[in-house]
């Protein structure tokens, strides 16, 4: 059975999103959740959030300063990171 990873991106986002498409060369789940600030609008971000979506993995957000990320509550992050296997802190 595949297991369901999930990157939590704070303060080191491009190295985050980095492993974050890397993990996807697993064939398992990658879900990115970028935690309480808005995501720096570089190139490279740019770049891996689109290689991510395009491969369908989830990349969602609590701040609502992120325009094109789904919008969760932190109950709902809460939710969805405890059913992950394993969680990377970035």
């Amino acid at each position: 059975m595949a297991k369901k990873h999930a990157l939590l991106v704070r303060e080191r986002q491009e190295e985050a999103l980095r492993v974050a498409v890397g993990l996807t060369l697993s064939e398992e789940p990658v879900e990115v959740y970028v935690l309480d600030r808005r995501l720096a609008p570089s190139p490279q971000n740019a770049a891996m959030i689109e290689v991510l979506g395009e491969l369908g993995m989830r990349v969602a957000t609590n701040c609502a300063e992120n325009a094109g990320l789904e919008l969760l509550s932190n109950a709902e992050l809460a939710r969805r990171i405890l059913a992950c296997d394993t969680i990377l802190p970035y």
